[in-house]
C-alpha cells in the first residue's frame, strides 16, 4: 500500500482554498456531480466520483463531520448485530466494509479492539452460550469477507482471573469468566471523514463547508456562504443528497426516522487500567450490550442508547438525564466501585438516519427505533436528485458507491466503476510503513503517513509541542496542522471535530482562549 495515488499538496483544504474554490463552483459553469452533505457517506461520495473522474463539488452548511459520523461509537463493526436478526446480507456488507478499511483504505485509523463480555450472575448460562455462538459466528462472518486472522484475532474463553486482568474495574464477586470477541474501531470517526474529504480534494474535488444548500433540484442547488451570506447557484449534471437526518428537508417525500445514540464520557481513572473494552448485556435484551471503549487521550466512552427522536431534528441533539441514568445504571452492574453522576465529564448524543418505511396511517405500527433496519436505500426523486439515506458509519463507502453508480446511470455520466475498495486514503500505509515512521505513536494512529509533518511542526517551534489542556495530549501542532491542511476554519472546528477535546466542557472552556489566539494568528496570516 503506498500513497501513490494522492498527488503531492493536492489533499490540503484551507480557508483560502476554500475561498477560491467557492467562487469556482458558483461562476456558471456545470460540474458532473454536486453532493450536498460532508459526513463519512457524502465525503466519501464525493471520493468515489471524484475518484472515477468526474468534476465534483461537494458542501456543508457546518464542517466535515459536523453530524452524525462524529457522534458514533468510534466501532467499525462486522455485522454480528445483524446476524441475530436474520440480517445476513447486511451483516455480511458489514464485514466486507470493515476488512476494506483495516486492511486496504484506512489501516492508520482502523484497527482491532478487544472486548470482554463478563459472565456475571447477571448472564445465565444460556445467554452466555448464544453470545458465543454469535461470536463464533462473527468470526465465520470475518472468514467470509477475507479478513486476515492476523488482522482480528479469533474469539476465546476467558477465566475469571484472565477476565479481570483485562477489565480490573469488573465485580469479582459472582464473576465466572468471560467470553474475548474483537472488532474494528476507529482512533476517531470525524478524522475519517476529515481522511475521505481531504482524499476527494486530492482528486480534484471542490470540498466546500460553511455554504448551506437552500433548495434542491436534479439540476444544482441555490447557495449561501454562512460565513459571507452571499448567495449564488452551484449548476450540475447530478445532484446526491447525503444530508443525513436532514435529507427529509432538502428533498420531499423522503421520511427519516432519527435514532439517539447516547454516550457518556468518563475520565479512565474512574475504572482504572482497560486493556480492553466491555460488552455489558443490557437486562431484558438478548442481543444488545453497553459498550465501554477505552480511548487513547485518557478519556472512556460508555454507550449507547437507541431512542426515538420526536419532533425537529436539532444540530446538537441533546442529552437526557434519562439517557445518562439508564447508561450509569447498566455500567453499574458489573463493576466493584460504581460510576457516580459527578463522574461523568461529558456526553454526547448522535442521531442515526433511518429510513422509516412503516405505515404513516397505521397507529401503533411504528417499531422501536432498535428494531428498525440499518439497510441503506438509494433513492431518486421525481425532479433526479438522488438520495442516500439509512445506513452505518462501517459500510459508508459502500453507501457512497451506490449513490454514485445511481448518479451515473440517471444522467449518462461518462465514469467506470467504483475504484474505491482499494484506494488509500490520506495518511494510509501498510502496517509495517506505519510502525517504521519516526514519530509518536499517537500522531501515527491518527495522521497515518503525515504524522512525521505533524511533528516537525512541534520541533520548529517548542510550543507548538506542549499539550492545548494539561492532560490531554492534543497539542499546538496538531491544532496548526488542521488549519493549514484539514480545512478546519475556527475554534469550534478545532476543539470539536479535528481534536475531541471540546467533548469535556471543562476542557473546552480551558483551551478555548489559547485556541482562538491561534486561529486569529494563522487566518490573518492568510490561511
Amino acid at each position: 500500500m503506498s500513497q501513490s495515488n494522492v498527488p503531492a499538496g493536492g489533499a490540503s483544504l484551507s480557508a483560502a482554498r476554500r475561498t477560491r474554490e467557492l467562487t469556482e463552483a458558483t461562476d456558471g459553469r456545470v460540474v458532473d456531480v454536486l453532493v450536498v452533505g460532508l459526513g463519512a457517506t457524502g465525503a466519501g461520495a464525493a471520493l468515489d466520483a471524484a475518484a472515477r473522474g468526474l468534476d465534483v463539488v461537494a458542501v456543508d452548511a457546518h464542517d466535515l463531520a459536523f453530524g452524525t459520523s462524529r457522534w458514533s461509537s468510534k466501532l467499525i463493526h462486522g455485522g454480528l448485530r445483524y446476524l441475530a436478526s436474520a440480517q445476513f446480507d447486511v451483516a455480511h456488507e458489514s464485514a466486507v466494509e470493515r476488512g476494506v478499511l483495516m486492511e486496504r483504505t484506512a489501516p492508520h485509523l482502523v484497527r482491532a479492539q478487544p472486548f470482554v463480555l463478563p459472565l456475571t450472575t447477571l448472564v445465565p448460562r444460556g445467554q452466555a452460550a448464544l453470545a458465543w455462538a454469535g461470536f463464533r459466528a462473527g468470526d465465520a462472518l470475518r472468514l467470509s469477507a477475507r479478513t486476515a486472522r492476523a488482522t482480528l484475532p479469533a474469539p476465546r474463553r476467558l477465566s475469571a482471573v484472565e477476565t479481570r486482568h483485562l477489565a480490573p474495574a469488573l465485580r469479582s464477586g459472582g464473576l465466572r469468566g468471560g467470553l474475548l470477541s474483537w472488532d474494528g474501531r476507529l482512533t476517531d470517526d470525524a478524522r475519517l471523514v476529515t481522511a475521505l474529504a481531504r482524499t476527494a480534494a486530492a482528486r480534484g474535488a471542490r470540498v466546500l463547508t460553511r455554504v448551506r444548500a437552500l433548495g434542491l433540484t436534479g439540476t444544482g442547488a441555490r447557495v449561501r456562504d454562512e460565513l459571507t451570506g452571499q448567495e449564488g447557484e452551484i449548476r450540475a449534471r447530478a445532484v446526491i443528497n447525503a444530508s443525513g437526518v436532514w435529507a427529509g428537508d432538502l428533498v420531499e417525500g423522503l421520511r427519516i426516522r432519527p435514532s439517539r445514540g447516547t454516550h457518556l464520557v468518563l475520565r479512565a481513572d474512574h475504572l482504572g487500567p482497560l486493556p480492553a473494552g466491555l460488552h455489558v448485556p443490557i437486562p431484558g435484551e438478548t442481543n444488545r450490550f453497553l459498550l465501554v471503549l477505552p480511548q487513547d487521550d485518557g478519556r472512556i466512552y460508555v454507550g449507547l442508547t437507541d431512542e426515538p427522536l420526536d419532533g425537529p431534528v436539532p444540530d446538537v441533539p441533546d442529552v437526557p438525564e434519562t439517557d445518562i441514568g439508564f447508561l450509569l445504571d447498566v455500567l453499574g452492574s458489573v463493576l466493584d466501585v460504581p460510576v457516580r453522576r459527578s463522574d461523568v465529564v461529558g456526553a454526547f448524543a448522535g442521531l442515526r438516519p433511518l429510513l422509516d418505511t412503516t405505515p404513516a396511517a397505521q397507529p401503533g405500527a411504528v417499531p422501536r427505533t432498535a428494531d428498525v433496519s440499518r439497510r441503506h436505500a438509494v433513492l431518486t426523486s421525481p425532479d433526479g436528485v438522488v438520495s442516500v439515506v439509512g445506513g452505518k458509519l462501517t459500510t459508508y463507502r459502500r453507501m457512497a458507491e451506490d449513490a454514485v453508480d445511481a448518479a451515473v446511470g440517471a444522467r449518462g455520466l461518462a465514469a467506470g466503476p467504483s475504484p474505491t475498495a482499494a484506494l488509500p486514503l490520506v495518511g494510509a500505509a501498510a502496517p509495517a510503513a506505519l510502525s517504521a515512521l519516526r514519530a509518536p505513536r499517537r500522531l501515527v494512529q491518527r495522521y497515518g503517513t503525515e504524522a512525521p509533518a505533524v511533528h516537525a511542526l512541534a520541533a520548529r517551534d517548542p510550543r507548538l509541542g506542549e499539550p492545548v489542556v494539561p492532560g490531554h495530549p492534543v497539542t499546538g501542532a496538531e491544532l496548526l496542522w488542521a488549519l493549514r491542511h484539514e480545512g478546519a476554519l475556527d475554534e469550534a472546528d478545532l476543539l470539536d471535530r479535528r481534536t475531541r477535546i471540546g467533548l469535556v466542557p471543562a476542557d473546552r472552556a480551558e483551551a478555548l482562549g489559547a485556541v482562538r489566539e491561534l486561529v486569529g494568528e494563522v487566518l490573518a496570516a492568510g490561511g
